[in-house]
């Protein structure tokens, strides 16, 4: 037995194609398998979320939180973790998620001071802080922002 080959017994299923509404000799006329009146023999289904007049969910549950359109997800690194590059390399946002120092940077990548840089590299990220550009200055290296 395979799930893939799985079907309903022979006779069980009833074809959909018929036409409906095509008189009574047909079985399938007048109401045309609808019923008499009431919402759902009407044309067109009610919209998403139509609770049948009663205070819908959406607009019972409170309001809660704001979330600014302008605002970036940008991931902070320590300059301690580019000890992590050769000497004279060239350390960009795409080294980065090669390392495994930075798994996702949605907005960008900003470098911070903290901790100790002891190799000559040219950095280049999105943004900086004054401290982490003047420890990648100061031996010599680049802070480039892209």
């Amino acid at each position: 037995m395979n799930l893939s080959t799985l079907k309903p017994a022979e006779g069980s299923t009833h074809s959909d194609n018929f036409r409906r509404g095509r008189g009574h000799g047909s079985g399938n006329g007048k109401t045309a398998g609808k019923g008499h009146k009431g919402q759902k023999a009407r044309s067109g289904p009610t919209r998403p979320g139509f609770e049948g007049g009663q205070m819908p969910l959406y607009r019972r549950v409170p309001k809660r939180g704001f979330k600014c359109r302008n605002s970036k997800e940008i991931v902070a690194i320590n300059i301690s973790a580019l000890n992590a590059f050769d000497d004279n390399t060239e350390v960009s946002v795409a080294s980065l998620i090669g390392a495994g120092i930075v798994s996702n940077p949605k907005d960008g990548v900003k470098i911070l001071g903290n901790g100790e840089l002891t190799k000559k590299l040219t950095v280049k990220a999105n943004a900086f802080s004054a401290s982490a550009k003047e420890k990648i200055e100061a031996l010599g290296g680049k802070a480039e922002v892209m």
